[in-house]
């Protein structure tokens, strides 16, 4: 009979080490947009076009780390809510430009501070220079192919 091979202890697994350090970080940003409406996937949409400007869906759902249906859905719903606009591509009338609405910017706009607040503290209790290090090695680590 096969042994089963022997896995890590999950205090050292690195799926649970990233999902545990996920909810570290992303409990105050969820705190912080209770009252607003919008759930943390929403706010990465707004913060990917607000940085980018307009995009295309496919782009939209890479940089924002989301599945291209569950965007679609959510575009809807933002859109309907006043946070982005839609727009056939003059290039390709299949494709849909997704651009931050007024209302978007606003909502964006009235979290910055708070936003900055929880990741200036972020980085006073971690340290800059090791957030800047994770942060490289998990672009590092993101780069890893199977």
């Amino acid at each position: 009979m096969d042994t089963p091979p022997p896995f890590r202890a999950t205090r050292r697994s690195l799926p649970i080490a990233l999902l545990r350090a996920r909810e570290t970080v992303m409990g105050p940003i969820r705190e912080m947009l209770s009252g607003s409406g919008v759930n943390e996937q929403k706010w990465r949409v707004l913060r990917v076009l607000e940085e980018t400007g307009p995009m295309e869906q496919t782009a939209i759902a890479a940089e924002a780390c989301l599945l291209l249906s569950s965007l679609t859905r959510m575009l809807q719903t933002m859109e309907a809510d006043g946070l982005v606009t839609r727009a056939a591509d003059p290039a390709d009338r299949r494709r849909s430009i997704v651009t931050i609405a007024p209302g978007g910017r606003d909502l964006i706009a009235a979290h910055a501070a708070q936003s900055a607040a929880i990741f200036a503290r972020l980085e006073a209790e971690y340290g800059p220079d090791k957030l800047e290090a994770l942060l490289d090695l998990l672009e590092d680590l993101r780069r890893v192919r199977f």
